[in-house]
């Protein structure tokens, strides 16, 4: 069986997962059902044809199950806010949110002290598992279905 490749450096860490619904809020875990906290996280993200963006974001947070809720719609205006001042013509692509790098090395960063992609990398921890949010809309619908 082949090893699965990682990005970071750090072993992987918490499980993910990206709510694209905007009329659905995860005040509860999808997986235990239990309360979600908000706790802030320093995420790894890859934008398609510019490069990798280390992102402090307030995510939903469930200690039980040690999953991150990022809803896809904040995650976007975030991401546009940092690229209104770095690259304004990169916002509305395509990224990939890879995992989190450690909080030190991220807010060495925001110091203007940050680290070459080489040494950040050292910092960085992928996720564990990556989950899908599926909603399945409640109501009446005929047999068939």
């Amino acid at each position: 069986m082949a090893k699965k490749k990682h990005i970071g450096k750090l072993p992987p860490r918490y499980s993910f997962m990206l709510n694209p619904y905007l009329d659905q809020r995860l005040s509860k875990c999808p997986k235990c059902k239990k309360l979600t906290f908000l706790r802030k996280f320093a995420l790894f993200i890859h934008l398609n044809d510019w490069g990798p963006v280390a992102l402090g974001k307030t995510c939903r947070w469930c200690n039980r199950c040690e999953l991150i809720m990022v809803h896809q719609d904040e995650l976007d205006a975030e991401l546009a806010n940092t690229l209104s001042r770095l690259a304004p013509e990169r916002i509305g692509g395509s990224y990939l949110v890879l995992g989190t790098i450690d909080q030190r090395a991220w807010k060495q960063g925001l110091t203007g002290q940050g680290l070459p992609l080489g040494n950040a990398l050292e910092h960085v921890a992928d996720f564990k598992t990556t989950y899908d949010l599926i909603v399945e809309p409640g109501g009446w619908r005929p047999a068939k279905e």
